[in-house]
């Protein structure tokens, strides 16, 4: 594994015990902490509390020294230097990658340690991605069924699956136009959005006034009710096509 050939942004901060840097990924801006010089700290803070109140005898020029030594406290610091950065970014560079095309400074969550490159720039991205789709998919699971959701989440599935089967049934019984698809009401005779002829859907038309039905259960013209024919006559097994009498054996089909 090659090192990052550079350091990633990072910002200095203190919380009281000196200051230390934070580095972040160029990607997901995580942050990844140094560890303050706490043991200097503490000696540089007290060496500075006694020399100061030593000096704090001294007229004039010895309470402005006291003064300054303590505005440098390390407890107060944003600063450090460039040797103490150096050593800041040795602490964490363990946790970052550079990407060989990209060039960006990752942390490992980024970084795809098997093909050697970012998780965007690998060749192994749609393997990436479907592994995390899998994964977000177990976790809204696990969550569910934590929380006693799984039955409500099956149902909920099978709900849209039966809604876009009713869907796609209610189409096939539309009229359609065959240049840009707009369907319409059964018997439009031309496309209300481009004027083509509409392909009319397959219908079986009343037995008691001839007229098509278009899939209703009662005719729209004069209201009897449809008997539907099986697909199959229960008899011989041949195809019914729609008939009364099946066409291979004459059984009645309604």
């Amino acid at each position: 594994m090659s090192e990052p050939s550079r350091m990633p942004r990072y910002t200095v901060a203190n919380d009281g015990i000196g200051p230390y840097a934070i580095f972040y990924c160029d990607r997901c801006d995580r942050e990844h902490r140094s560890q303050p010089d706490v043991g200097g700290t503490v000696s540089s803070g007290v060496g500075r509390q006694a020399l100061g109140g030593l000096l704090r005898n001294v007229p004039l020029v010895g309470g402005t020294l006291a003064n300054n030594l303590t505005n440098d406290d390390a407890r107060y610091s944003t600063a450090l230097n460039a040797a103490q950065v150096e050593k800041a970014w040795k602490q964490v560079k363990d946790r970052f990658r550079e990407c060989p095309t990209c060039h960006e400074i990752l942390c490992i969550s980024d970084y795809d340690e098997i093909s050697g490159y970012c998780k965007e720039c690998s060749p192994r991205s749609s393997d990436i991605a479907e592994a995390q789709g899998e994964q977000a998919g177990r976790a809204i699971k696990g969550f569910a069924a934590a929380f006693g959701l799984d039955k409500a989440l099956t149902d909920a599935g099978n709900t849209m699956a039966q809604a876009g089967k009713t869907a796609a049934q209610a189409a096939n019984n539309l009229a359609r136009c065959p240049s840009d698809g707009t369907l319409a009401a059964p018997g439009t005779k031309f496309c209300p959005e481009c004027g083509a002829v509409m392909i009319q859907p397959q219908t079986a038309n009343c037995p008691a006034c001839g007229q098509p039905t278009y899939g209703a259960k009662f005719c729209p013209n004069c209201g009897k009710k449809m008997e539907q024919a099986p697909a199959r006559c229960p008899n011989c097994g041949a195809d019914t096509k729609g008939a009364k009498f099946c066409p291979e054996c004459g059984t009645k089909l309604n």
